[in-house]
């Protein structure tokens, strides 16, 4: 298959002109690269993922059949591809407009197909649902990850679930237990509006260009029985209790919050929480005890 060859869709699989099932290869997506005078941008933390076994996985693991799709960041569209064999639609939003030519190339064929090139942590999700919550799937930008993750926290009304890979060591953040060095907020954040159903480890040699970590593909679905409580207050909380990890709970809420130690040790006994606690030992059970004594302080 020439680079500049359309894909087809056809039953389950993608084929070009010949009717043999593709993927774009390694030298397949340099081409396109290079006729669009193209190189991945470092700024936006370009590292296309080139394996087509892990595409795949990628896809069985979002369970997206028949489903409306919302990929994030959908670059030269090596997985967007893919996902419009299983989906009903896919939304494929892509900031960079230098890559644009090259994803309506790849997709220019695939009728179930949406390119929109927008800023997911501006995108209005809601105008996207038709008939039915979307499934996030994408490849996450390390230097935005949290905003991301925090947006799709905000848009969880319109989203029944999310696949996302990220790098290695987030992945360590969003899976750490109480207890351990990589526990922080964004653990106690996935924790209080999501359930993480499964998660796989991938090798840095199947991206271009290969970044210096590995990274990781986890799928979490949205809670039924997300606390119903005043969530910026209870974040606020989180935070404080974070901003001085060193220090203990005690510590760190009666700086932070400027609250007196007296008034914390009393608050943190009613809690049942030992003021000599740190904040990476507090599970969310722990955390909402904590919100119940002192929303009404904040």
């Amino acid at each position: 298959m020439m680079a500049s060859e359309p894909f087809v869709f056809k039953n389950d699989f993608i084929f070009d002109k010949e009717g043999v099932e593709i993927a774009i290869t390694i030298s397949e997506l340099l081409s396109l690269l290079e006729k669009y005078h193209l190189k991945p941008d470092k700024k936006l933390g370009q590292n296309f993922l080139i394996d087509e076994n892990i595409v795949r996985k990628i896809i069985n693991l979002a369970g997206i059949d028949q489903k409306e799709v919302l990929e994030i960041g959908s670059g030269p569209g090596t997985l967007t591809a893919f996902l419009s064999q299983k989906a009903k639609k896919v939304f494929a939003v892509e900031i960079d407009k230098k890559i644009l030519n090259v994803l309506k190339e790849v997709c220019q064929n695939l009728s179930n197909v949406e390119i929109i090139n927008e800023d997911f942590l501006e995108l209005d999700v809601k105008k996207l649902t038709i008939d039915q919550k979307l499934c996030v799937v994408g490849n996450l930008p390390y230097y935005v990850t949290s905003q991301i993750l925090f947006r799709l926290f905000e848009e969880r009304d319109y989203i029944e679930s999310f696949t996302i890979m990220v790098q290695k060591e987030v992945a360590q953040r969003l899976l750490a237990k109480p207890g351990s060095k990589d526990y922080g907020i964004l653990t106690v954040a996935i924790n209080f509006y999501c359930k993480i159903e499964d998660y796989f480890h991938v090798s840095k040699n199947v991206f271009y260009p290969r970044p210096e970590v590995d990274s990781t593909v986890l799928k979490a679905s949205f809670k039924e029985d997300i606390p119903d409580i005043d969530e910026r207050k209870f974040f606020r909380i989180v935070h404080a209790c974070f901003s001085t990890r060193r220090k203990t709970i005690l510590n760190s809420l009666s700086n932070s919050l400027e609250i007196e130690k007296a008034e914390v040790k009393n608050i943190l006994n009613k809690a049942c929480l030992q003021e000599n606690l740190r904040a990476e030992d507090l599970d969310l059970e722990h955390f909402i005890k904590l919100y119940n004594e002192l929303e009404n302080r904040i």
